[in-house]
């Protein structure tokens, strides 16, 4: 792994630190630690200024192939363009639309899927969710019992999904149901992409303990999906699907996030050495707590570049991925302890006149989630142990 730019691809980080430098508007350029990133779900002026800036530079979707709207850039530019951004503290646009469903629409979508559903992921005009997850199929997802029954032109679907991220805004669902109740479980499951506004779908917000509803429980009683919102093959919809989860697992923002976010603590501390907000400042073990957290900040943005070095050698990063996405959630909770140990009991004030804006309890309560989303720790050790260590089913 060669961790030095060639030529070709300093110039174009260059390009795109002029770009951030020039276009980035100013609402985004935030100098303190934790602060969030900003997705399509918000809806405000300045997101709506930097999408039109993008898409002005054809940058909105980097990774997708130029006869589809996208940049067509190649593994390295990805990175490079997803790092300076992360590290600009840039919004990530699109989320599930242009991340995983705009990527699983142009792998394995009919010409006629892609035409119809990619222009309006790329405008922004749609909004997508994925509904994978169920009350009983959570870490081992191929046990979803959500029904999926062929009703002439349709598919009749009935069930429930949970822990949807933004279904009550969305416009679209990526969807697995199964199809056929007596087969292995992994070989039973079709994957639809769902209209949300179709009859029968209702969303309820599940209220965290932020105080805010990013999930929800979706229910479906008697949907009919037409047979044209089928992807790929019925019944080979798991396949389909651990594509879409391993687009969600190379944590290349992510890393680069924990590194600016370590680096403004550290300063944060510094500066305010002296205040009675860093109670415990002047004790040295938290002087060796900061320089653990930046260690692993460090490392774990090593790991995202091993799964990038890994895709650009053609190779497919499967336990590599799991390693990267299993380090940095765990390194997210570690990073939220370690600001609520530097701040003391200052840590739980919330609002704008408390240290650090309020920030840090927010973070740490989101950062729980941190180890359950995406697969969780116990699904990552997993695929470790059998893919990357040959180890046998328990």
């Amino acid at each position: 792994m060669d961790f030095r730019d060639t030529p070709e691809e300093a110039a174009f980080r260059s390009e795109v630190r002029s770009f951030i430098d020039r276009e980035l508007p100013d609402e985004f350029r935030a100098s303190e630690p934790f602060s969030e990133s900003f997705d399509l779900g918000v809806r405000s002026e300045g997101v709506r200024t930097w999408w039109r800036r993008l898409a002005e530079r054809g940058w909105i979707a980097p990774a997708w192939p130029k006869e589809h709207g996208g940049a067509g850039m190649g593994v390295m530019e990805q990175f490079i363009f997803s790092e300076e951004t992360a590290l600009a503290q840039a919004p990530r646009l699109g989320g599930i639309a242009i991340g995983w469903a705009g990527p699983t629409i142009i792998l394995y979508g009919s010409d006629e899927q892609k035409r119809r559903l990619l222009p309006s992921i790329l405008s922004g005009e749609h909004v997508w969710c994925q509904g994978f997850s169920e009350p009983g199929a959570g870490s081992d997802l191929a046990a979803l019992q959500t029904r999926a029954v062929r009703d002439g032109d349709d598919y009749v679907i009935n069930g429930q999904k949970i822990w949807t991220s933004g279904a009550q805004n969305a416009h679209w669902m990526l969807l697995l149901a199964r199809t056929d109740p007596d087969a292995p479980k992994h070989k039973g499951i079709s994957y639809f992409l769902l209209d949300m506004k179709s009859p029968g779908v209702s969303v309820r917000p599940i209220v965290t303990m932020v105080g805010s509803a990013e999930f929800n429980e979706v229910f479906f009683d008697n949907v009919r999906v037409p047979k044209e919102h089928l992807i790929g093959e019925e019944n080979r919809g798991w396949y389909l699907a651990t594509t879409t989860l391993d687009l969600e697992r190379s944590g290349i923002a992510t890393s680069a996030s924990q590194v600016l976010t370590v680096r403004h603590l550290v300063d944060w501390v510094r500066d305010h050495a002296a205040s009675p907000h860093c109670t415990l400042a002047w004790r040295r073990t938290l002087r060796y707590e900061l320089a653990d957290r930046a260690i692993e900040a460090e490392v774990a943005r090593i790991m995202s570049y091993q799964v990038v070095s890994m895709q650009h050698a053609g190779r497919i990063p499967n336990n590599e991925a799991s390693v990267a996405k299993l380090y940095g959630s765990e390194l997210d909770q570690r990073i939220s302890r370690t600001a609520m140990h530097a701040l003391g009991l200052y840590a739980l004030l919330p609002g704008e006149g408390a240290p650090i804006s309020g920030k840090v309890p927010r973070r740490a309560l989101l950062t729980v989630a941190s180890t359950i989303g995406g697969g969780t720790s116990e699904v990552q050790r997993n695929i470790i142990a059998m893919r990357g260590l040959g180890l046998p089913r328990g």
